[in-house]
């Protein structure tokens, strides 16, 4: 396929102040066979006036659509169902692309056989992207894989994290991968790409195809804990592990998978002892794989000594005075 098209799919929810960088450093990129899919999640703050005022520059084929709230799933679903393009690329509606990020990636993925995903650099902004790209440390799982679920073994093991938007898919394997998973609140990015490489044969790394991850408070899914969020997580994690171990069986791919099971442990703990409890049970039946869980320095000694619950326990105590 000497020129496929690329469809660049976003979903906004209340982004006004961010979506019109964001679509220009989609109608910025160099590579030229684009379509651009935006939905609008009910947002109430402007955001579909921003999209429209920002789309009717550019002379990029885009949609537009719009929707009650439905949760950033169902979007990506409806965009997804929307496109036409061979490749797919996510974006969040804050989160940025190099002008070169589409084309390096759709030149190596075409020196690549089929089966083949392509992965990218990324790095974290608030106000403004480095200025010095080189500078940024690299990380280690900037790298091609084969089998591409070792990239799945490593991230889970603790080391390695790509953002959805450092992606670039072959529509064939989101086809086979099947839809996002409406309804999920936390990991909805590593339960959909555990599907996608175990859907895939290899990831290509491309040099110098940067993605840029807003950093812009604490609101965020990922930021939020309690009940339903540490729920949603464990039925994210379940799926993952099936997912995994449905694809090989390995000891391995059950390390991998209690990595996953400890996120979840430290999540848990202590506002919901049932989703503790099922972690550990996990973990002991997967093989065990116990880490210790990120405090802040003062808190490590306790965390070494004591033990990684008491530490928590201080943790999200210190955290709440903070706020």
């Amino acid at each position: 396929m000497d020129s496929p098209t690329v469809s660049v799919l976003i979903g906004a929810y209340n982004a006004a102040p961010w979506i019109g960088e964001t679509l220009r450093s989609v109608f910025d990129q160099t590579y030229p066979h684009l379509e651009v899919v935006i939905v609008d999640d009910g947002s109430t703050d402007g955001t579909l006036a921003a999209i429209e005022a920002a789309a009717s520059g550019t002379d990029r084929d885009v949609t537009i659509l719009s929707q009650e709230n439905r949760g950033a799933c169902a979007t990506r679903n409806r965009a997804f169902e929307a496109s036409t393009g061979d490749l797919i690329q996510y974006l969040d509606a804050d989160d940025l692309l190099h002008p070169q990020k589409i084309e390096r990636q759709v030149r190596r993925l075409a020196q690549q056989p089929f089966g083949t995903v392509a992965s990218g650099p990324w790095t974290r902004f608030q106000d403004e992207i480095p200025a010095d790209l080189t500078a940024v440390p690299r990380e280690s799982d900037w790298r091609d894989y084969e089998p591409a679920t070792d990239w799945l073994v490593q991230s889970w093991g603790g080391d390695g994290t790509i953002p959805l938007f450092a992606w670039l898919i072959p529509r064939a394997i989101a086809e086979a991968a099947g839809p996002w998973v409406e309804g999920l609140l936390r990991n909805q990015d590593g339960e959909y790409m555990a599907r996608i490489l175990v859907e895939t044969e290899r990831i290509a790394f491309c040099e110098g195809a940067w993605g840029f991850y807003r950093t812009s408070g604490s609101g965020s899914v990922s930021a939020r804990r309690g009940r339903a969020i540490a729920q949603s997580l464990a039925d994210a994690t379940e799926r993952c592990e099936r997912t995994l171990l449905g694809h090989k069986d390995s000891e391995a791919h059950r390390r991998a998978a209690s990595g996953l099971w400890q996120m979840l442990l430290f999540e848990a703990y202590p506002t919901a002892p049932d989703l503790v409890r099922q972690a550990e049970a996990r973990i002991e039946a997967l093989g065990g794989m116990y880490r210790t869980p990120g405090v802040s320095r003062p808190l490590r000694p306790i965390r070494d000594y004591v033990g990684w619950k008491a530490a928590v326990r201080l943790q999200r105590l210190y955290n709440r005075v903070l706020r």
